[in-house]
């Protein structure tokens, strides 16, 4: 490398980050209140400080300034010149070094020390007081990244959104356990592309991976005080980077490979993404980022009180997406995992807290109308979680069209039918049909509904059928976090000793979960390791678990009942693949064959459900039927029958069809069946899939 100059030409004040063109690097980063800004140069350890420059140029808002001769590799942080007034919103101070917030690739871990923050703690002026410690000795520091990668015949599987099977999961805890991954690899990205990993997948019928966060984050200090760390990665230090620790070699395009490999089998990967805060927290937080280069910028602060921070999210700050910068930075690190790692869509965390504008969450905010026209983001698979802790911010179906959301209605109506409360039909139904009654407005079609009955955010469906109550002990909080409401049962005994009958009751309820899922309209999303019955050992928030609490146990699928469960998973997504859910809301109105029209809800007796019946809080059985034309103008049927009370019953199904019995909840070994009569009887919390073609005269198809 040619020796570096000293001082810094230039430049141009695009594109944001440091870019490397051949010949140097040109900086450009975003401050519109400081009246200084400094480019910090590091040994590749980033321990040594080595050169420290002054930006030359600030062109609206953004400085800039070019390095010749510097090239990939070239380790560097900012400091930021300008008020320390936190009662106005200002909270530079140059003795911090800062992280730029386009970094790419980072280097040398973050030390906690009470350096990283901007005042002085246990000062009585709290965070009116100014700490001169130079922080950079403990910082996290920038490496100039060069993202080439050969992507060779890479190409997005572009799964339509009805045929979409989500399997959520996380990238560490995946494989951390996993014997089939060299030691080397596992709970990194070379192990979630692992062959046996992907043909798991694949056999399993999933068609899409939804990651827990992958951009690097912090390890909250109070955490490591309590021998504990965040697992989960809802704590974004850079919006441009991996993680470190899920990459086995160090470099990105590990996961760059892995995209490719998950490609090459037809699956998709969607990110969980963190726009909505950072790391920093509220006005006590440390100084690494953001908070330094423009605090009033970047965060939405109190109009009438600057000092601290509105806080929709629950961790202290909330990002300022209604900033034009701001928001700039979020779709350009959209883009740049959609180009450069090939991604294939977005969960957003928190999602109603970037519509919000300053009158309330808005669905024709600018975030959503910038996502909605972007050429690349816009033909993406987007998701969001539909509420935050902020006013009005329970906003499940209200999003724009475009966008699919996780359904917790979904959740909650499955999870209280199957356990057996009373009244629960209606909503099931709602359910069952796509959620119509949230989801069906402004064309929007049933796939808008991402379906679950579990995430990584409550209890394993395992722990769903093992225990009445949370149990969070081992986070160290008393038992007080996590929420209470898990609509869950132990049927008799709390914990996995249980004798042969509550575990034969366990795993028919599990197998009925599952079955509503899949067969449901809208888009299924399974919980990862759900499949082969993997425990929390009944924690709800297992956000700081990075141990065997989280991670997946692979011996599980080893076991018979382990087996049985994925053969079952299987078999229900290949239903989905032969039966597909309708791709339009359903209201009764198509008649397919006399008497039958595209959906129908009978009970057990084989009679239509009246009003009478739908109020009935004691009815707790309950047949969906969806009934199509094909090309050559047969009825086809699927029905899904449900039995969610404690006692055997004989379900009387249409006749005139020719029915096959597809999959029994309760007898999962057993295979495809013809029936000889409409009538099958299904057990105690059983659920039962069936097939069948209409052997009496069609008619006419006509609207009723």
């Amino acid at each position: 490398m040619d020796s570096l100059p000293d001082h810094l030409e230039r430049g141009q004040p695009f594109p944001l980050g440091a870019n490397w063109d051949g010949l140097g690097v040109n900086f450009a980063v975003f401050s519109a209140h400081a009246t200084r800004l400094e480019l910090c140069l590091f040994d590749p350890t980033g321990r040594r400080q080595t050169a420290r420059f002054d930006f030359p140029e600030c062109s609206e808002d953004i400085w800039h300034g070019y390095l010749p001769h510097a090239q990939p590799g070239l380790v560097y942080g900012f400091r930021a010149h300008g008020h320390y007034d936190p009662q106005s919103g200002m909270r530079f101070n140059p003795n911090k070094l800062l992280l730029d917030p386009y970094a790419r690739r980072l280097v040398h871990n973050l030390r906690w020390t009470d350096a990283l923050f901007g005042y002085r703690i246990l000062s009585p002026r709290a965070d009116l007081s100014f700490d001169r410690r130079d922080s950079a000795p403990a910082m996290v520091k920038a490496a100039v990244d060069d993202d080439t990668f050969e992507w060779c015949e890479d190409k997005r599987p572009c799964v339509p959104w009805s045929d979409t099977v989500i399997y959520e999961t996380h990238v560490r805890g995946m494989t951390k356990l996993l014997d089939r991954v060299p030691p080397s690899a596992r709970g990194t990205f070379a192990g979630l592309a692992h062959p046996f990993v992907i043909d798991h997948l694949k056999r399993l019928g999933v068609t899409a991976v939804e990651l827990l966060p992958v951009h690097a984050f912090v390890q909250d200090r109070t955490l490591l005080e309590k021998n504990l760390s965040n697992y989960w990665g809802y704590n974004t230090l850079a919006f441009f980077a991996p993680e470190p620790r899920y990459l086995a070699n160090g470099s990105a395009h590990e996961m760059r490979a892995a995209v490719r490999r998950l490609h090459a089998a037809g699956i998709e990967v969607i990110l969980d993404v963190v726009y909505n805060h950072t790391c920093e927290g509220g006005e006590m937080g440390p100084t690494l980022s953001w908070r330094g280069l423009d605090n009033a910028s970047y965060y939405r602060l109190i109009p009438d009180d600057r000092r601290h921070y509105i806080n929709d999210t629950g961790t202290g700050n909330t990002v300022n997406v209604s900033h034009p910068r701001v928001l700039q930075m979020v779709l350009d690190s959209l883009r740049y995992w959609a180009k450069s790692f090939h991604i294939d869509g977005f969960r957003f965390d928190l999602g109603v807290t970037l519509g919000r504008e300053d009158h309330g969450f808005d669905p024709n905010g600018g975030f959503f109308d910038a996502l909605r026209q972007d050429p690349e983001l816009s033909k993406l698979k987007i998701i969001s979680e539909p509420w935050d802790i902020g006013p009005g911010g329970y906003q499940v179906g209200h999003h724009p069209s475009g966008l699919a959301e996780w359904n917790d209605r979904f959740r909650d109506g499955v999870r209280r039918y199957w356990r057996g409360e009373p009244g629960m039909r209606p909503d099931l139904a709602r359910r069952l049909a796509g959620s119509a009654d949230l989801f069906e407005h402004n064309h929007r079609k049933p796939w808008a509904s991402v379906n679950f009955v579990t995430a990584h955010d409550g209890m394993t469906l395992e722990d769903l059928v093992s225990y009445n109550v949370k149990h969070n002990e081992t986070n160290g909080e008393n038992n007080a976090d996590g929420t209470s409401e898990n609509n869950s049962s132990n049927y008799g005994v709390e914990g996995p000793d249980a004798d042969t009958a509550v575990r034969a009751v366990r795993a028919r309820v599990k197998r009925s979960m599952l079955m509503t899922l899949f067969g449901a309209m809208g888009t299924p999303m399974m919980l990862g390791g759900d499949e082969f019955g993997r425990s929390q050992q009944g924690n709800n928030n297992a956000y700081c678990q990075d141990n065997e609490v989280s991670w997946f146990d692979w011996r599980l699928a080893e076991t018979d009942e382990g087996r049985e469960l994925v053969r079952f998973v299987r078999r229900l997504a290949a239903f989905r693949r032969t039966y597909p859910r309708p791709r339009a809301f359903l209201h009764s109105k198509v008649q397919v064959a006399p008497g039958l029209a595209d959906i129908e809800w009978f009970d057990e007796r084989g009679t239509r459900l009246s009003e009478q019946d739908w109020q009935n809080p004691e009815g707790r059985a309950l047949i969906l039927y969806l009934a199509n034309r094909t090309d050559d103008g047969a009825a086809r049927i699927t029905g899904l029958a449900m039995n969610a009370s404690g006692n055997p019953l004989d379900y009387h199904l249409l006749e005139n069809v020719r029915w096959r019995m597809l999959l029994d909840s309760g007898v999962p070994e057993r295979e495809e069946t013809p029936l000889d009569r409409p009538v099958y009887h299904i057990d105690p919390h059983g659920a039962v899939l069936f097939a069948g073609e209409w052997i009496g005269s069609i008619g006419q198809h006509d609207e009723t």
